[in-house]
């Protein structure tokens, strides 16, 4: 029962992982794509290119949703391990040693 628990809940771990991921593959594939066909309508001179605002718009989108949530999940591991510089350490978590001062 809970060899199954554990094999469940590391699924579900990737599982979230692998849908932003996804999302971001799929947004750089559309942004890529709307950029190809423009480029590839110049050499027709039966059209006039007109650039797809909405397919590079939504790419846009949904590449930087995937890859915000990843490095979000990313910087919260480290921190938790902390793995992390000075620069993204957390504030309010950890503040490290006290200087102690001296009176004379």
């Amino acid at each position: 029962m809970i060899h199954t628990k554990l094999v469940f809940a590391r699924f579900l771990a990737i599982l979230v992982l692998v849908v932003p991921g996804l999302m971001a593959m799929k947004g750089f594939l559309m942004m890529k794509d709307a950029l190809f066909l423009y480029y590839a309508d110049h050499g027709n001179d039966q059209v006039s290119p007109a650039f797809d605002w909405l397919s590079f718009g939504g790419g846009l989108l949904l590449f930087a949703a995937g890859m915000s949530f990843l490095g979000g999940w990313i910087l919260f591991r480290d921190r938790k391990r902390n793995y992390v510089g000075p620069r993204f350490r957390s504030k309010t978590a950890h503040p490290g040693p006290e200087k102690q001062r001296h009176s004379t």
